[in-house]
């Protein structure tokens, strides 16, 4: 397989979508790893089985309606598998293999098989130290744009997922790229007050647009450099509840067409009225209560 991935909305040929089965028992508080599932573990309203298989096929549906190849991991009993972005993700021609989490080591078994129809040289495994998840990892043509946390407290935050020296690393690996690092704000009990990924609070559409959440930044001039990047014009803005809702985290098939929520109404009408975009809408609320939506289950091989 030759991967290529320069952007997030080059027409996609080929991706892995995670997967819905074997979910296993419901987490405990303790164990909820990011602030979406704690709040959801918390409130007796963390998704059922079902559900999510039937919201993760209907996503399948739009995939193949374009022609997409689409890709499963192997299932794991009694496992959480559906979000593919954090296992790994390709920039250019090359895979990188994400150091997830300790909770999450063993998933990334179950994608072997396609690991295997990549060329070797073109997969980068990280030192163990340089921790980095794909969520965080936006590619834009020239730019790269890295989620991170640059807090003293970094390894108390179970939602603190890239750090400074994967950053490093990338730059070793694209050195003509420019990696542009964003500290996000952190906070593993409170959904509203944290930011789990960058495609959390960011995430471009189209050819020149983004999605875009002010307040999940730790530094307002981080997210000024992205309006001067995109342009106050091709930027919506989301507000803290349309945030709590992941509404940033939408997937594009290709500049002209993205995959939204269908409860994202002011968002969705935006996109098609002042955009020309066509939005394909299915439910996928009970997945996001677990911390991600449609980007985070997925994980693009190769756009045209």
């Amino acid at each position: 397989m030759k991967l290529n991935i320069k952007n997030e909305t080059g027409k996609l040929r080929s991706v892995v979508l995670g997967q819905p089965s074997s979910m296993g028992a419901d987490p405990t508080l303790d164990e909820a790893y990011d602030a979406k599932s704690y709040h959801t573990i918390q409130h007796g309203t963390y998704p059922k089985e079902n559900d999510i298989i039937r919201e993760m096929t209907e996503f399948e549906k739009i995939l193949k309606k374009y022609d997409v190849e689409v890709y499963r991991p192997e299932i794991i009993e009694d496992y959480n598998q559906v979000f593919a972005r954090d296992v790994a993700f390709v920039i250019d021609d090359k895979m990188i293999i994400s150091n997830v989490i300790s909770d999450r080591a063993d998933e990334q078994d179950a994608y072997r098989k396609i690991f295997e129809k990549v060329e070797w040289r073109k997969i980068v495994n990280l030192p163990d130290t340089a921790h980095i998840e794909g969520g965080d990892v936006i590619v834009w043509d020239d730019f790269l744009f890295v989620g991170t946390c640059f807090s003293e407290d970094y390894r108390n935050y179970k939602t603190a997922r890239t750090n400074e020296y994967a950053i490093e690393i990338l730059k070793e690996y694209f050195p003509k790229k420019r990696i542009i690092d964003l500290e996000l704000k952190k906070n593993d009990t409170v959904p509203y007050e944290g930011i789990l990924h960058l495609d959390c609070t960011f995430n471009p559409v189209g050819k020149d647009k983004c999605i875009i959440y002010k307040n999940g930044f730790v530094d307002e001039s981080d997210y000024r450099l992205l309006i001067d990047i995109f342009g106050e014009e091709n930027c919506f803005h989301v507000t803290d509840q349309e945030m709590f809702e992941m509404f940033p985290n939408i997937f594009s098939i290709s500049p002209e067409v993205v995959v939204s929520d269908s409860s994202f109404t002011r968002m969705n009408n935006f996109m098609r009225d002042e955009w020309g975009m066509t939005v394909e809408e299915i439910p996928y609320r009970e997945i996001s209560k677990m911390g991600g939506l449609l980007r985070c289950s997925t994980m693009p091989l190769v756009r045209e």
